[in-house]
């Protein structure tokens, strides 16, 4: 859930300076009630509780070093298509919360409707697949979860953490007419130059028959900095390094896009399933035709990576023969490393 004690003249605060602008302490304080002998102690300390970067400058104020494009719910439904308006049921933005997937499973639980959508600027709790934390530093990224129903069993939704990373790719390859040339790890990761972009957490709950329902969960690098990552354990890119030349990507028309495309893809998978999506999956894949290792508890399984099969699960060939394995069975890594 939202973090309880959170202050709101500090998210007032980021708000005013997220301009990037100088704002003078004369007029800081004028807006928000303080001496002006408390407002560099209070920006302080707000700009050390979300972790962003403040600068004093004599004679004209105080300001962010990098500017912050706020989620704004207004410019996020303006920004979707018709059908998109009309799907989307439910939108909550946090300032602050735990887990964006934990809060919309809770929801969900208690009967929120498809088509429901949290948002955070940040995540206290963030996750990825197997446990493993979700580095979320404010309002630098996306960290998005979507619900959506279905009215069969769970066992149906195998393959949808592919369809969802293939229309990802889809999404953020046509952000730069000459393409971002980003690709897929099995089951639902998203590299560039087997850098980590993006992952995607699925999460399930429903009757053994149905019906189900499905939480998906984004962590997208969007502008991220090298300090702001600097906990992170793997290599990572962010998108607006990946696009280069200054390129700055509009932080709320980004997210109605991925809802726009998510919310259509699952759309589809309950009709047709995964068979529409796999093409798309196949020609983003980033280890096809290459050595990799596979961990599945203790064991350890090398192979060639032979591509993904008709119900989403991985083919290897090995010394043994071509063997196929089901999402969340295994971990894939490149032999060239022990860690990606």
């Amino acid at each position: 859930m939202s973090e309880p004690n959170m202050d709101e003249r500090q998210l007032a605060l980021i708000r005013r300076l997220s301009d990037g602008c100088a704002h003078s302490g004369q007029a800081i304080a004028r807006e928000f009630g303080l001496t002006r002998a408390a407002v560099w102690k209070t920006l302080r300390k707000t700009a050390d509780a979300f972790g962003l970067d403040l600068i004093s400058e004599r004679g004209r104020g105080y300001r962010l070093t990098t500017p912050l494009e706020l989620l704004d719910d207004w410019r996020i439904r303006a920004t979707l298509s018709e059908l998109g308006r009309e799907r989307l049921s439910r939108l909550d933005i946090h300032p602050v919360i735990d887990s964006t997937n934990r809060e919309l499973m809770r929801l969900a639980a208690e009967g929120a409707p498809s088509g429901s959508v949290c948002l955070a600027e940040r995540q206290t709790a963030g996750r990825g697949r197997r446990g493993r934390e979700w580095v979320s530093p404010f309002g630098v990224n996306v960290y998005l979860s979507l619900l959506w129903r279905y009215p069969f069993a769970p066992s149906n939704l195998g393959g949808v953490s592919l369809a969802i990373g293939a229309v990802l790719a889809e999404v953020l390859n046509d952000i730069d007419p000459e393409g971002v040339d980003v690709a897929l790890k099995w089951p639902n990761d998203l590299l560039w130059r087997r850098r980590k972009l993006a992952g995607l957490l699925l999460e399930v709950a429903g009757e053994s028959q149905g019906p189900c329902h499905l939480v998906v969960g984004l962590g997208l690098n969007l502008r991220m900095t090298a300090g702001q990552g600097g906990a992170i354990d793997q290599p990572w890119a962010s998108l607006e390094e990946v696009l280069g030349d200054g390129f700055m990507v509009e932080r709320n028309a980004l997210v109605s896009c991925l809802l726009d495309a998510f919310m259509d893809a699952l759309d589809h998978y309950g009709r047709e399933g995964l068979a529409p999506f796999l093409p798309l999956w196949r020609a983003h894949d980033a280890y096809l035709g290459e050595p990799v290792r596979l961990l599945i508890g203790e064991w350890v399984i090398e192979g060639i990576h032979a591509g993904v099969g008709e119900d989403g699960s991985l083919l290897l060939d090995t010394p043994d023969g071509r063997r196929a394995f089901q999402a969340g069975e295994v971990s894939l890594r490149p032999l060239e490393s022990e860690v990606q």
